[in-house]
């Protein structure tokens, strides 16, 4: 009922703005307002002011913040009007007051007619430029009224679709529209002078106001620029630099970072303690997708009845199915060796690297300098300090892979991504496991259609779900142990073997000489970068897990680009990092893959949209391979074809998205999608089905109604 009322009062605002210009311009008021007419009344003007000069005061500034308020032609005449009748002093203060308080009553009004329903319709786009005014806009809005060039009633209107303080709009119009106000209440003291407006504006003068008006960004820059320059009080910066680019941690993101560094025949230093590659090659992504692989293997044999084969007998050996993950580990190394990095052009240096000032690194004794560096040290698995934990030999992302022996019972404490992951494999090893999450669902990112549908697969393989359970405490008693967790105001024991952790990752800034320098940190403790990627050092850079805000290898790379080359041209030249289009996936069984805003997202964010969702389980390929389970679900604008989310629950979902991903990306349409030739039999038709859907929901009624009677009349 609010919503409402507040919409029939803009309705009704709207009506009265309406009906009041539609009466001035009807009755040829606005014809008042013209330098002829000034001219011809200045005399009788200036005698009624003189007789009633409070009355004539109090009538100018309420008729001028009329005209300013209802954004009616004719604001630079009454100024020269000011000048005029009331000469410069008296002219200055009336109108810079009228002006500011017109101008203040047209935001006000834009913002309460305008402003809602735009939010409705485009929230995220809103809350962005919400973002920039909030932390901008009052040097926006003084470049803006400094320089006469811009339509001033033009400016009000827009500011109020912003989420600008009023009073923030207020002071700075009144001091940004002084010396303009200035100028024309002068040059209306000249009025004999004057032929038309624009003479009061010579071409030097509006040059001068354009200097002017760029002096706040201009300041803004300067500043900046000696903020820069206090950070680095103290350090003492080499005449030479050893390297253009030195890099700390060779994982994705560093490794890339080298790589363009190289490529541009920039002298780089790569800087690893560990081993190269990083967390992907050695404890994530790739040791998880060939354990994944055999799992599926021995879910698919156990399965061989669904697939007319009467008995399909698996025998595995764990010690074995773990040393073919380390033998696919040491199959991809030679991409991330050291030896290929040194062909490359990039000088590895093996240690442990420590900023020592803002262009030295120390590793192991040995003093390097950089122009620029670029900090790329990742992440490592989250571990919670629960009590007793520290008694039982825990796993985590990064120690599961030593396991030789399956454990019998297994609890996976965390169901996001990893913990899903590698649950699902030991189940179908044939441990007994346990999830325990303390969200009301797995996947708490997702949206609760595409957790249900994993969790029903999971709990049909056997899998167990303690969701909305917390963990309280470990319990070790005579070599047993057990995880209590609380769950509706009650104590729960779940009995384990081996517990693993997967509650996310931490990321690795200590050790590394960050704090004693200065770098500053984060809320969840990443390095803060600006949206190039610097820190509040100009010439240190992060990127990856380290820098967030998200932590995914394609991200890790993505971020890399733009820290290599941002570091490498600075100052002449920089880009923004984009996070516009960002896919991921969930390697279970089905998969989970999403790119753009979820369903949940949209309703939590405001943002008007549709849901357009296709059933995989009548995608013919998916029936074939037995597969046929899951979705695909499309979110767009209202009576729109433009992708704003995907999600894909189903076989290949990691690689259906990238279609998606691609559409997001340059801008194409559901209806682009739908005209694209799809291979049959293929799982990617689900991508164009989903447009099919889409289009057949937006069907043209009216002209479908015109074409039936139009062949029925070609029938005879």
């Amino acid at each position: 009922m609010k919503a409402n009322g507040r919409s029939y009062w803009r309705w009704i605002a709207a009506g009265l703005i309406a009906a009041v210009l539609i009466v001035l311009w009807a009755s040829g008021a606005g014809d008042a307002l013209t330098l002829e007419r000034l001219k011809a009344q200045q005399v009788a003007l200036q005698d009624w002011t003189e007789a009633r000069p409070l009355v004539a005061s109090l009538a100018f500034g309420l008729l001028y913040i009329a005209v300013v308020a209802l954004s009616i032609p004719g604001a630079a005449v009454m100024t020269l009007a000011g000048g005029a009748v009331f000469g410069f002093l008296h002219g200055l203060v009336l109108v810079s007051f009228a002006s500011t308080l017109g101008a203040t009553l047209a935001f006000l009004v834009a913002r309460f007619l305008l402003r809602a329903p735009l939010r409705r319709r485009y929230g995220k786009r809103l809350e962005a430029i919400d973002a920039g005014i909030h932390r901008d806009g009052a040097f926006y809005l003084f470049t803006l009224r400094l320089v006469p060039l811009f339509p001033f009633f033009m400016i009000n209107l827009l500011a109020g679709l912003t989420g600008l303080r009023t009073w923030t709009f207020f002071w700075v119009s009144q001091v940004g529209m002084l010396p303009g106000t200035a100028v024309y209440v002068y040059a209306g003291t000249q009025l004999a002078r004057i032929e038309s407006p624009g003479d009061v504006f010579s071409p030097g003068l509006v040059a001068a106001f354009a200097l002017i008006g760029v002096m706040p960004l201009l300041t803004r820059w300067l500043a900046r620029w000696l903020q820069g320059r206090r950070v680095y009080r103290g350090h003492r910066r080499p005449r030479r630099f050893d390297y253009n680019l030195a890099v700390i941690g060779a994982g994705s993101a560093g490794l890339v970072t080298a790589y363009i560094a190289a490529a541009v025949k920039a002298k780089v230093a790569l800087i690893e303690k560990h081993r190269m590659g990083g967390d992907c090659l050695n404890t994530g992504c790739v040791p998880s997708k060939a354990l994944i692989r055999s799992a599926r293997l021995v879910a698919d044999a156990r399965d061989a009845r669904h697939y007319g084969i009467d008995k399909a007998e698996v025998q595995f050996d764990f010690a074995r199915v773990m040393d073919r993950v380390q033998d696919v580990v040491r199959q991809v190394e030679p991409h991330d060796s050291v030896e290929r990095y040194t062909g490359l052009g990039v000088d590895v240096v093996q240690g442990t690297g420590r900023l020592v000032s803002p262009w030295e690194i120390e590793v192991d004794g040995r003093r390097i300098s950089a122009r620029n560096i670029v900090i790329a040290t990742g992440a490592r698995p989250l571990v919670p300090a629960l009590p007793g934990l520290d008694q039982v030999d825990y796993l985590t992302s990064d120690t599961v892979w030593a396991l030789r022996e399956l454990p019998q019972r297994l609890v996976v404490l965390g169901g996001g991504p990893i913990g899903a992951e590698l649950a699902q494999c030991f189940q179908r090893f044939g441990s007994e496991v346990t999830i325990v999450e303390m969200a009301p669902r797995l996947l708490p990112r997702e949206d609760e259609d595409a957790a249900q549908l994993l969790a029903t697969a999971l709990q049909a393989e056997g899998l167990k779900l303690a969701t909305g359970h917390r963990a309280v405490r470990v319990e070790t008693a005579n070599g047993a142990h057990q995880l209590l967790c609380e769950h509706d105001g009650r104590e729960v024991a779940l009995p384990f073997d081996r517990l693993l952790i997967a509650l996310g990752r931490r990321p690795n800034t200590e050790g590394f000489g960050l704090e004693a320098l200065g770098v500053t940190l984060g809320e969840r403790n990443t390095v803060a970068v600006d949206r190039l990627l610097r820190s509040n050092f100009p010439n240190i850079y992060a990127c990856g897990d380290v820098a967030g805000p998200y932590q995914f290898t394609h991200v890790a790379s993505h971020q890399a680009w733009y820290a290599a080359v941002n570091a490498l041209l600075s100052p002449f030249w920089s880009f923004r990092a984009d996070y516009r289009v960002i896919p991921w996936a969930t390697f279970t069984d089905p998969e989970v893959a999403r790119v753009g805003l979820s369903e949940d997202e949209a309703r939590a964010q405001g943002v008007a949209h549709e849901v357009t969702r296709y059933d995989i389980g009548d995608l013919d390929r998916a029936i074939a391979d037995g597969t046929a389970r899951g979705f695909v679900k499309v979110l767009t604008p209202p009576g729109k074809d433009k992708i704003l989310g995907a999600t894909i629950v189903g076989p290949e979902a990691g690689n259906l998205v990238a279609e998606f991903v691609l559409a997001m990306k340059h801008g194409l349409g559901l209806n682009k999608l739908l005209g694209t030739i799809h291979i049959y039999p293929t799982l990617m038709e689900a991508n164009k089905y989903a447009a099919g859907a889409w289009k057949r929901a937006h069907a043209p009624a009216a002209a479908l109604r015109f074409a039936a009677r139009f062949f029925a009349w070609r029938r005879g």
